[in-house]
């Protein structure tokens, strides 16, 4: 199961094709070639870019990050 790279939960839901949503700490979370798009959404439901905030190893998907 896929943790958040923010909080490290696992209380991700589905949203659309390759689109996730945290649950705990209310980000969107975008997978493009086995990394994370991490995205705030605002309160007039547009979204700002937080990929700058984490490193490529955090926003990077693994088998271990799948399988933990």
């Amino acid at each position: 199961m896929m943790q958040c790279p923010n909080c490290k939960g696992k209380n991700l839901g589905k949203i659309g094709i390759q689109l996730y949503y945290c649950w705990s700490c209310y980000l969107e979370l975008v997978v493009k070639k086995d990394k994370f798009h991490i995205h705030q959404i605002e309160v007039d439901g547009s979204v700002s870019p937080l990929n700058d905030l984490f490193s490529e190893e955090e926003r990077t998907i693994t088998e271990d990050k799948l399988l933990s």
